[in-house]
């Protein structure tokens, strides 16, 4: 970290300065390019994280076998320390990746051996809120629709993907929901390890001269801006998806607007009787 005792830390409002310059958005090590290598990051990592997750989710909230251990597992995935356990992998694992290529605009060539041990950690974060959710809503179901689907002859895997998972799918994409937020806010902690892009290149770069106007401190400020933006917009769009996948009949009492009483009828010939009566 270089930053003199003569010169000043540049103030928030530089970032604004920052922002309206287009050789900071553009280019290589632009923010367009850091920020799109931040979401392909995400998008993958979340992706392997589900499919790791959720099979094991389903089976374990369909069978009830391993909740406490999966559960310890997971608090105790959630305690682990992302920066030290990035560190520990690159020294252990990125000697023995001998992988010199990468993938134009997403991996910079050479980088593999040290993206994997990052991704590695990140997937492991991501794991528990997935496989948390998923069992939790499986099980969450009555028992007493799981015996009718097997009362009308369904297999365990037909129970699984035609009674229990369509059931358990706004709990799901919940998980996916938090695992994501998770996943772009500890991404900058990639940036650690050498030739790993995405939006966390830009703060670690920037601390190594605070005051650079241009790639210190307000570059590093913008960066945390952006992330928190991509964060917000990952949130609206799940929310979205969770709403949709919701069953009318899964939703919220406060959601649903309950049917008023329909007006009784008098029927005519009653309303004649009474009237000679009178």
């Amino acid at each position: 970290m270089n930053l003199a005792l003569h010169d000043e830390l540049p103030g928030p409002g530089r970032v604004l300065v920052w922002f309206n310059d287009p050789l900071n958005w553009w280019g290589p090590g632009g923010l367009v390019a850091d920020a799109r290598q931040h979401i392909v990051y995400t998008l993958v990592i979340v992706a392997l994280a589900a499919v790791i997750a959720l099979p094991a989710g389903l089976v374990i909230g369909h069978t009830g076998r391993g909740t406490l251990l999966v559960a310890g597992l997971a608090n105790g995935l959630r305690a682990i320390p992302a920066l030290g356990l990035l560190i520990l992998l690159v020294v252990v694992l990125s000697p023995h990746i001998h992988v010199q290529g990468g993938v134009p605009g997403v991996l910079a060539p050479g980088s593999i051996p040290y993206f994997v041990p990052a991704a590695l950690v990140l997937v492991l974060t991501a794991v528990p809120q997935i496989l948390t959710s998923t069992y939790a809503g499986i099980q969450a179901l009555d028992p007493t629709v799981r015996d009718a689907a097997r009362g009308c002859g369904m297999t365990s895997l037909q129970v699984i993907l035609k009674v229990e998972l369509p059931t358990a799918a706004p709990l799901i994409i919940s998980g996916i929901r938090s695992a994501t937020l998770q996943v772009i806010a500890t991404l900058t902690v990639a940036a650690y390890a050498p030739l790993v892009g995405g939006l966390g290149r830009l703060i670690v770069d920037g601390q190594q001269d605070l005051a650079d106007p241009r790639y210190g401190y307000p570059a590093m400020l913008a960066a945390g801006i952006t992330v928190a933006v991509l964060a917000i917009a990952a949130d609206a769009l799940l929310a979205l998806a969770q709403r949709k996948t919701t069953s009318p009949g899964l939703a919220p009492t406060g959601l649903l607007r309950t049917p008023q009483p329909r007006p009784h009828r008098v029927p005519s010939h009653t309303s004649a009787t009474s009237k000679e009566l009178t």
